[in-house]
């Protein structure tokens, strides 16, 4: 980059066309047309001696690696974030499957929990017929043992009064005679 870029700088400098449009003559200080082109050529030497295209460039490149380091860097964070992404997909497709498991064994339970309900229903119901029906059997013997009773008492009394009615105080002794002797009969 050396003598050949402050070649061409001088060469460009001198074919410029307002320098060539200037009056008298060009190499000369009252020129300022002269005066601009070698303090710019004094300015790019200066520039060039104390080596700032070759910071400029330096700083690029830095910059540059800089960059690229950012890029590797966000590359990286980019694969490990998409790699977590796919762990938590798997981990909430598995829970997701677990899930589903659940509540399918879930449902089943309650299915077979309704069942024993049901059965269970069933077999306590068939317990209070049964126990209805002894109730009202029970009742019912209850009732014709009462009726049976009462018809006794009432045949009982209605054979007294009629026999009452038709015998006699002889008779009546005679009737006790007869039973005590029955009753002797027996107990011994």
């Amino acid at each position: 980059m050396g003598i050949k870029t402050i070649t061409s700088a001088l060469a460009l400098g001198l074919m410029a066309s307002p320098a060539w449009a200037a009056k008298g003559p060009f190499v000369s200080l009252a020129n300022t047309d002269f005066i601009v082109l070698i303090a710019f050529i004094l300015f790019v030497a200066v520039l060039f001696y104390f080596k700032v295209p070759g910071m400029l460039s330096k700083m690029l490149d830095d910059r540059s690696s800089g960059i690229q380091s950012e890029l590797d860097e966000a590359r990286a964070l980019r694969d490990e974030a998409q790699a977590l992404l796919a762990s938590y997909e798997r981990k909430h497709k598995e829970v997701q499957e677990q899930a589903d498991k659940i509540v399918a064994q879930a449902k089943i339970d309650a299915e077979a929990a309704a069942d024993q309900a049901r059965a269970d229903l069933a077999r306590s119901i068939e317990r209070r017929m049964a126990s209805a029906e002894d109730q009202i059997a029970s009742a019912q013997a209850g009732a014709i043992k009462e009726v049976r009773d009462s018809a006794v008492t009432v045949a009982i009394s209605a054979a007294r009064t009629v026999i009452e009615k038709q015998m006699s105080a002889a008779d009546a002794n005679k009737l006790i005679e007869e039973s005590i002797a029955q009753v002797d009969a027996k107990l011994h």
